[in-house]
């Protein structure tokens, strides 16, 4: 796992050299074992390498073919480089390493730039061909490695993180208000926007090849041209001992590609289905006890998970490592962890995140996860409020919107504690409730709802932007999943959601810390198997994740059978109100929100006060606006 940054100048302007080294340093962490620039006429290419694969000085980046004409920078893993090496030895060409990286050169060399297709992992690269003043950007199919980039019609940058781009001393900081609005209302800026106009980023499964002062973008790769057919419920009797046995050799044998590493590995382990199946899966396929990895929280049982893992551990005879965190804990990496992110970005389990991979990194450099069974499998409670709105929108409209909603709104509500969190649930699902598809999933996915951001920001944008854009995107897709809104609703997430929050997090967090992390249920090839499979055989009445559970149950002990969903969140709202109420004073003060002039303090007032009362829990949004204030006052002038 690496970093990659580069810069190409029009007009003749040529590269700094020592632009590049500050940008590599900039994300020193990301590559701590070598560093390499690369420099022509008008490109520069700047690489820092974190060792996994062919540890000697040949996997020294930028790389070259054989006559110095193909000069490439790579971050990521390709899992199955063995075979396209050997194929390509086979053709005639000379290798000069046993990286991965090397591989893809040449590959170009036979294909050009659909040489992507061939390429099974998590990537983002950079390559550039002085004969034909190309310069070729990747970034894998589901999202898991990042790049960023920036075009001013007079230079074109890119880099792993937006930090990099920002040294650039013509590189204007400018806020764009649409990702504004994208954030307040998802707490992460879904690709391709950043906080920054004019700075974008790559969307996943897309290419751009700048050439002749032109960008050019193709999607390579996207679900909805592999979903070729869909097994459905009403086949399930025949058909569940088939899937269930595909679905495990499949996941089985992207868990063993993922096992490939000249460095230790392990897996963190949250005691939830997802890692516990992959922790599973690696027991059954590694000669010695796996290293294990979890999390837990100190005098907070509700948010702890730690028993779940422990039996998952013991079940499996893993080498295992808990670590119990305190709000002390989080004051310690609470900046460190913002300053790993160069725009705002709130999803609180960032810090337990940073923390299990500093653990980790302590013990591995390579660490397997569970993420994207749930955007996958439907395993988030979203999904589950979409199997119940079918029933609920049959009872009558008065009971709905007379009775039942001014009933469930005027109710208490807290994450802390579990009655109330079942009115929080109940309330979310109410407000988010409607007879359109993308109301609901828009409704249902806001931090700030529509109204209260038209409140709360002086420049409030005209319309729903975020509505406007997933009915606007349900529509071009909705042809390929026909009624099944489930499938449907997953889809948006896996191209939006899980790149943009889950991925970011895992990446920005654990190469923080110089960990590289795998996560083999994103595969493209259980990817695309997966959404074969029709929602009625991942979401029931219970829950979701239906198929999964039965293909791997005999994989578990019998406690993780049935055990609640939570995930890896951090008790934000009780620490807000007691032990880290500092934050509010500190990011949250009247008089500075005045003189900012971004947003109403009158409104950010009646969400602390609504907090503090405990009449509802806000704390998402107060925790949204506080990572927001923290960036603000380290990248804007």
């Amino acid at each position: 796992m690496c970093g990659i940054c580069g810069k190409l100048a029009t007009g003749g302007n040529g590269i700094d050299r020592e632009l590049l080294k500050r940008m590599c340093d900039s994300f020193a962490y990301r590559g701590p074992d070598d560093e390499g620039i690369y420099l022509s006429k008008n490109v520069g290419l700047g690489h820092r390498r974190l060792s996994i694969i062919d540890l000697s000085p040949a996997g020294h980046q930028p790389m070259s073919n054989e006559d110095g004409t193909i000069r490439l920078v790579f971050n990521g893993e390709i899992y199955d480089f063995e075979n396209l090496r050997r194929k390509l030895i086979s053709k005639g060409h000379d290798l000069k390493s046993r990286t991965d990286s090397e591989t893809i050169i040449h590959l170009y060399e036979e294909e050009g730039t659909d040489c992507v297709r061939h390429l099974n992992g998590m990537f983002a690269f950079a390559l550039w061909d002085e004969k034909r003043q190309r310069l070729w950007l990747a970034r894998d199919r589901v999202g898991i490695k990042p790049l960023h980039y920036y075009w001013d019609n007079r230079r074109f940058l890119f880099a792993s993180e937006i930090k990099a781009i920002l040294l650039d001393p013509d590189v204007q900081r400018e806020i764009d208000p649409e990702a504004l609005d994208l954030y307040l209302t998802l707490s992460y800026i879904p690709a391709p926007r950043t906080i920054f106009k004019n700075i974008r980023k790559l969307l996943p499964g897309t290419s751009l090849v700048f050439e002749n002062g032109t960008l050019t973008f193709e999607t390579y790769w996207d679900l909805e041209k592999e979903r070729t057919q869909s097994f459905e419920q009403g086949d399930l009797d025949q058909d569940l001992p088939f899937l269930t046995d595909r679905l495990r050799g499949l996941l089985e044998e992207s868990v063993k590609r993922r096992l490939i590493s000249d460095v230790p590995l392990g897996a963190f382990l949250s005691g939830g289905l997802d890692s516990s199946i992959i922790v599973a899966l690696m027991a059954r396929n590694s000669s010695r006890p796996i290293k294990t990895f979890s999390i837990g929280y100190k005098d907070l049982p509700a948010f702890d998970e730690t028993a779940y893992a422990r039996e998952v551990a013991r079940f499996n005879k893993t080498d295992h490592h808990e670590f119990k965190l305190g709000y002390k804990d989080i004051l310690d990496v609470f900046p460190r962890v913002l300053e790993n992110v160069d725009e705002p970005f709130a999803d609180s389990s960032a810090v337990p995140t940073y923390i299990v991979s500093k653990e980790t990194r302590e013990h591995v450099t390579v660490a397997l996860s569970g993420d994207g069974g749930d955007e996958l499998f439907a395993g988030y409670r979203m999904y589950l409020g979409e199997y119940w709105a079918k029933h609920y929108s049959k009872l009558p409209r008065f009971a709905r919107e007379g009775l039942i909603a001014p009933l469930i709104q005027a109710l208490p509500d807290s994450r802390d504690n579990p009655r109330l969190e079942m009115i929080r649930r109940m309330k979310k699902f109410v407000r988010g409730m409607s007879s359109s598809f993308s109301d609901r999933f828009c409704g249902w996915r806001e931090i700030f709802p529509f109204p209260l951001r038209q409140k709360l920001h002086h420049h409030p944008l005209p319309e729903n932007f975020y509505l406007a854009h997933i009915k606007d995107l349900v529509s071009k897709k909705k042809p390929w999943f026909g009624n099944d809104s489930v499938n449907l609703m997953l889809y948006m997430d896996m191209k939006g959601l899980l790149p943009g929050d889950m991925l970011t997090k895992v990446d920005r967090m654990s190469m923080a810390n110089s960990l590289e992390v795998r996560v083999p249920f994103l595969d493209h090839t259980f990817v695309e198997f997966a959404f074969q499979l029709a929602g009625n055989l991942k979401l029931k009445a219970r829950g979701g994740k239906y198929i999964l559970l039965e293909a791997f149950k005999d994989y578990l002990p019998p406690m993780i059978h049935n055990r609640p969903k939570w995930g890896f969140e951090m008790p934000i709202g009780a620490w807000l109100r007691k032990e880290l109420s500092f934050l509010i004073d500190e990011y949250l003060d009247e008089g500075h929100i005045q003189k900012q002039g971004l947003f109403h303090s009158g409104v950010i007032r009646g969400l602390v006060a609504d907090h503090m009362a405990g009449r509802q829990d806000t704390s998402w949004q107060l925790w949204n606006l506080i990572v927001f204030q923290h960036w603000y006052g380290r990248y804007m002038p």
